[in-house]
């Protein structure tokens, strides 16, 4: 399920320019210098059991490298021994002399993944949820199926020939065929966390869609969006969803993403420390239970190194990470390293929770194998740990951000 969630890819092939032009001569808006990371892939995780499959990783150009950034597409088409099967379809496109970026992340997931309640003090195991104002209802590791469709697709224009972009985009989330189960027997009137909360705010329990449009701008300023060496990034995303186009009921959120990029060596750009800050907020109205903001649910789904994917959920998040990069070797840039310390906390208003009331800690390292310079396309491999015994394996195309 989770793009970076105790994954273990194995190339097959080191032929991983399958197309190429050794000296291509560029055109406006036409795929050029395209290039294909064919990954074969065996995966694993607690949640999904042992996932077999492909994900391909791609990049090129839509004019000329002088003017234009490299476009990236990262896919995953993966079966479970848990007869689930996860297809996923990435993408960031800049188009000549980057007038245009689009932005897309379609999914369709036939799945299953715990949800543990809101707040950021849920506990590891199932029990008894004493802080909510809701139903009587549990917390802690309840396992759920369910179906997500989604469909999203942003469209920025550049604003003159600055780094600044504005734009339009339009989200589509259905989940369905949502069923909570558990190995033990509850106590007569007790729910479900997801039910709990669906209950008491009038969603349905089996099937909800949340569906609008966001106004965004942009600052791009990255050397490389697949795998920076410096400057930065920052995103402003409002988000609408009105029931006249489809929401079950309306509302409205607030997402912020800003990354920081320090070089700190003009001979070994590979030399660096990474900084994001990342806030995802209620703003009004009601979202379904699988639609608060989420540990792990963002765009490639890297944050919170050391927990799975959903650990932690609430109406308000806020993330944040430092990252350290360094070469491993002194004329190549083939391996490379990393450590890394991350911070989450959720607030919701059901359990009485304040945001930074609670922080949980993610800290770990990484090893870098570059298998493309001139692109950076990179294979990254991470083993981290959080709070009271979590922790994680997480194997990947490119850096975590």
């Amino acid at each position: 399920m989770r793009n970076s969630l105790f994954t273990a890819l194995i190339i097959i092939s080191v032929c991983f320019q399958v197309f190429s032009q050794e000296e291509p001569e560029y055109e406006s808006n036409k795929i050029q210098d395209f290039k294909l990371v064919p990954l074969p892939a065996i995966a694993y995780n607690p949640a999904n059991g042992w996932m077999f499959g492909v994900a391909p990783a791609a990049t090129w150009y839509m004019g000329n490298p002088e003017n234009t950034k490299l476009s990236n597409l990262v896919g995953n088409l993966l079966y479970t021994t848990k007869r689930q099967w996860i297809f996923s379809s990435r993408s960031n496109i800049f188009l000549d002399q980057n007038s245009l970026i689009l932005i897309g992340d379609w999914r369709y997931f036939i799945t299953s993944q715990p949800t543990f309640g809101l707040g950021s003090n849920t506990p590891n195991e199932f029990e008894v949820n004493p802080n909510s104002s809701l139903s009587p209802s549990y917390w802690g590791d309840q396992q759920m199926d369910f179906r997500l469709f989604r469909f999203y697709e942003t469209v920025l224009k550049r604003v003159s020939d600055t780094n600044f972009y504005l734009g339009f985009g339009y989200h589509l989330d259905i989940h369905s065929k949502i069923d909570n189960f558990l190995d033990v027997d509850m106590i007569p009137d007790y729910e479900f966390s997801h039910d709990a909360y669906n209950e008491a705010l009038g969603f349905n329990l089996d099937r909800y869609t949340l569906s609008g449009f966001t106004i965004n701008g942009v600052y791009e300023n990255r050397d490389n969006s697949v795998s920076p060496y410096e400057k930065n990034f920052a995103l402003v995303s409002y988000k609408v969803n009105p029931t006249f186009l489809g929401s079950d009921q309306s509302s409205s959120t607030l997402l912020l993403d800003y990354r920081h990029y320090i070089n700190l060596s003009e001979k070994r750009k590979r030399h660096l420390l990474a900084l994001w800050a990342y806030g995802n907020f209620l703003v009004s109205g009601n979202l379904p239970y699988m639609n608060l903001p989420s540990l792990g649910w963002d765009m490639f789904g890297r944050t919170g190194r050391g927990y799975a994917q959903g650990r932690f959920r609430g109406e308000n998040m806020l993330y944040s990470e430092a990252e350290y990069r360094f070469p491993l070797q002194k004329n190549s840039n083939l391996f490379g390293g990393t450590v890394f310390v991350n911070a989450n906390s959720f607030g919701s208003k059901f359990d009485s929770e304040k945001l930074l009331e609670h922080i949980n800690l993610g800290y770990g390292v990484g090893l870098r194998v570059m298998i493309n310079e001139e692109n950076r396309t990179t294979i990254s491999a991470d083993y981290a740990f959080g709070r009271e015994g979590n922790s994680g394996f997480y194997l990947n195309i490119n850096e975590s951000f």
